[in-house]
């Protein structure tokens, strides 16, 4: 399985597009590129049977983030909200811009 590039990175703040979560912003905690997924922070909350590890840990049902597909996801520009994500050259130097309204992001 080829794993691909994305233009989203960690840390970026993304809006859910589709889906039970559709409207919620949050901020991106990881990418499983092998997967095309994205684990937003506060979104797409799933229990889970989580097995006693040690004496201190407890077991119990967890409330965890589950991944999102990287397609119903996007990400928000600060001046118009959700936007996709173009290139600038800069010098020597590759930015990502709003395709919106070409502020950097």
């Amino acid at each position: 399985m080829t794993q691909h590039k994305f233009k989203l990175k960690r840390e970026d703040t993304v809006q859910i597009i589709a889906g039970k979560d559709k409207g919620k912003r949050g901020k991106i905690l990881k990418i499983l590129r092998d997967k095309d997924r994205v684990v937003v922070e506060g979104a797409n909350i799933v229990k889970k049977a989580m097995k006693r590890k040690s004496q201190q840990d407890r077991g119990g049902i967890v409330e965890l983030e589950a991944p999102i597909h990287i397609s119903n996801v996007m990400i928000v520009c600060k001046k118009c909200g959700p936007t996709r994500i173009g290139y600038k050259l800069e010098g020597d130097a590759k930015v990502r811009v709003c395709k919106k309204c070409g502020e950097a992001l």
